[in-house]
């Protein structure tokens, strides 16, 4: 304001400011700050390398590296770069990755995504559907219905999965029952898979797997009556083929999962 006085009455600083009026100091004033590339670098360093610590115990490793900063600007940053701790972990879950960039795969069995869909038979009777699908190939390694799930059931369905196609490096789940058991944990760190949890309330965490469902639903839940508890498996394998084998997947170029499957990285649908 002050420059654009002087401009249009060519008067000077000193009467530019009597007039407005402003202070001379303010219109001299430049901040000292420097930039702040350095320190959110290194906020997020801290924050990979120790998931569990919060902007407080943040702000103390700086202070003993130098940094001489306000507690209340690192709170500030901490917030700005979305690492705020959300729930805690249970005990001995050795094998959870809490916060990530989420990068995309770029081969198969590289990251799994899993979660359980529920219907019901023509009785009435309740159904749970595992669901597991290749984030890279959109591949479904595997589909397994029971009438109940529990942390050793997701354990024994994995390792007959894993006995024919591979294990995955990482697996993202959400945070049911099943999937934060101490059954599968250890399994994973036996296994060295890293569960990748997805946010509470956050489903698009887990994009993949809920667009996956959504076709299942559709064209096979939807789609029939299940007289018995064999019945339904029958019908959910035979999709599974034919979701692997015949379907054209858009968002890999209209190829069948299949065709994705021991691909070379170069052969990346992205």
């Amino acid at each position: 304001m002050v420059d654009h006085v002087r401009a249009v009455w060519q008067v000077s600083i000193r009467r530019a400011c009597r007039a407005l009026p402003v202070e001379r100091s303010t219109y001299h004033y430049r901040s000292r700050r420097t930039g702040q590339a350095g320190l959110i670098k290194r906020i997020k360093e801290i924050a990979e390398t120790r998931m569990r610590y919060g902007y407080r115990r943040i702000h103390v490793l700086l202070k003993r590296e130098g940094w001489n900063v306000n507690p209340k600007r690192i709170y500030r940053l901490y917030k700005e770069l979305g690492l705020q701790l959300r729930n805690k972990t249970p005990k001995r879950r050795v094998k959870a990755k809490l916060r990530d960039d989420r990068r995309p795969a770029t081969r198969t069995n590289e990251i799994w995504a899993m979660d359980f869909v529920h219907d019901q038979l023509a009785t009435g009777r309740k159904l749970r559907v595992l669901t597991i699908v290749d984030t890279f190939s959109r591949f479904s390694p595997g589909l397994d219905v029971r009438f109940n799930f529990r942390g050793a059931d997701v354990v024994e369905v994995l390792e007959q999965i894993g006995a024919a196609h591979g294990f995955p490096a990482s697996i993202r789940v959400d945070q049911g029952t099943e999937f934060v058991s101490r059954d599968l944990d250890l399994w994973a760190y036996q296994r060295g898979v890293t569960l990748d949890f997805s946010r509470p309330g956050k489903p698009t965490d887990n994009a993949f797997i809920e667009s996956f469902n959504g076709k299942f639903r559709t064209e096979c839940l939807n789609a029939h009556w299940f007289m018995s508890l064999p019945d339904a498996r029958e019908k959910v394998e035979a999709w599974r083929r034919e979701y692997n084998e015949l379907r054209p997947h858009s968002a890999i170029g209209n190829k069948t999962p299949i065709s994705l499957v021991n691909r070379p990285p170069a052969c990346s649908p992205r």
